[in-house]
């Protein structure tokens, strides 16, 4: 078999076999691929697609790559999420300590932000001595003690999915979704999950740009997992706006805090409850999705969501006074008020503005080696819908450098009119 008769096939339009893929894949860890014949087989790969079987044989291959997590000594009900990513997205800081509180073993394996989404691993480490490189049997040890546990993926899970994502990066073929599929599925299996939820986000501020795509991606999902033998759930949901009310690592911590105290914004509390409702449903702890928000509910008016949020911290060697003392987690005291220049109805927030505004005062990072400033940011005081006068606060930004940029990028995110818009719904579809 060679890797330049698999190219040309694939150039045709024709279909691999099993065997192939795992030639390819694995030719390319041991050396015997080169990297400039990965890249021409990914493009492709673009121009032609893989279909269902392709598509579950590559995920196989990247999961076989490397270390896989076996949860099965502790729980059979173990549950994971993922996001497509987006601007302000903390849910998975309220998703994991809220399920843990129900009884359900929630092992989370998180990355790092890049350009301008956000990672919960880099909100985490804004919690002072927060550790996030723990082993895997520290992990699994955590998982069995007290439920839940946020770790940083390791080098060791999917390892071909991390050598040929390097590639996708700078060969224009990110956006193909066989290849989107592969990758994150392949993770949440190799991760140890059971019950996925995947949280597939479209609009200005999503990887994804429009509802149909966000679709199709998911239904793609959807159907690998079963064919690996997963349960795999998906939620559509809109990131034409920032999610909650904070941006920024450390003031995402904040709102989660404050969201476990039983004071959030309704949009968060939307996706959150709807993810966390369907992990419940799937493992079999609560029969329907009213009976899954009366039990969250219960576990955020009682504090055992809180505490169990607190436990987390503990085992991994952060500073839980965080939970009463927000100092420690040294959110920038400079502030601008970003102000209205117009009277009206707020008919646009493009997330994607706000997050660039966020970037350019030192929250994100264009490489994974960049630093980023945890404790700069935007608070918004106005969203979609909401009525505003002339010189009234649209957000606060939080930051001490390139001030003057990001005022204008943020004050630019919004759009008013005259008359209200119909506000469209923040979960599309779930499926």
């Amino acid at each position: 078999m060679r890797a330049v008769d698999l190219i040309q096939k694939k150039k045709t339009g024709l279909k691999h076999t099993k065997e192939e893929i795992d030639f390819l894949i694995n030719g390319y860890m041991n050396g015997v691929v080169d990297d400039y014949q990965i890249s021409a087989w990914l493009m492709a790969v673009c121009f032609n697609d893989l279909d269902i079987e392709e598509t579950a044989w590559l995920t196989e291959a990247y999961i076989n790559s490397g270390e896989i997590l076996d949860f099965s000594d502790i729980s059979n009900n173990i549950a994971d999420k993922h996001s497509t990513g987006g601007v302000g997205d903390k849910v998975t800081l309220v998703l994991i300590p809220l399920l843990a509180s129900c009884g359900l073993h929630c092992a989370k394996l998180s990355g790092r932000g890049l350009g301008y989404t956000g990672g919960t691993i880099d909100k985490l480490e804004s919690i002072k001595n927060f550790n996030c490189q723990i082993s895997n049997d520290k992990f699994k040890k955590q998982i069995k003690e007290i439920g839940a546990g946020i770790s940083a993926q390791t080098p060791n899970l999917t390892p071909a999915d991390g050598k040929t994502y390097a590639l996708r990066d700078v060969t224009a073929t990110v956006d193909n979704k066989s290849l989107i599929c592969a990758s994150v599925v392949s993770k949440k299996i190799a991760s140890g999950a059971d019950h996925i939820v995947l949280d597939v986000k479209y609009g200005s501020g999503a990887f994804v740009k429009t509802k149909e795509d966000a679709y199709e991606l998911a239904s793609l999902m959807i159907k690998i997992g079963h064919q690996l033998k997963r349960n795999i759930r998906a939620v559509i949901t809109s990131m034409e706006q920032p999610l909650g009310k904070f941006i920024g690592n450390a003031l995402e911590v904040y709102e989660s805090i404050e969201f476990l105290k039983g004071n959030w914004e309704d949009d968060l509390y939307e996706v959150t409850m709807k993810i966390a409702s369907l992990l419940l449903e799937n493992s079999g702890i609560v029969k329907n999705e009213d009976e899954a928000l009366k039990l969250l509910n219960s576990k955020i008016q009682s504090g055992e969501a809180l505490d169990k949020f607190k436990q987390i911290i503990q085992h991994q060697e952060g500073d839980v006074n965080v939970i009463d003392d927000y100092s420690i987690l040294n959110i920038s005291e400079s502030k601008t008020n970003i102000i209205s220049d117009k009277t009206g109805y707020i008919t646009n927030l493009d997330a994607l503005s706000i997050a660039k505004a966020c970037k350019i005062v030192g929250a994100g990072r264009d490489k994974k080696t960049d630093p980023i400033d945890f404790g700069v940011g935007i608070e918004l005081k106005s969203k979609i819908g909401d009525f505003v006068n002339k010189g009234d606060t649209l957000a606060i930004l939080y930051a001490t450098k390139n001030i003057e940029d990001a005022v204008e990028i943020a004050k630019n995110a919004y759009t008013i009119n005259e008359y209200k818009s119909e506000i469209e719904p923040l979960i599309y579809k779930t499926i």
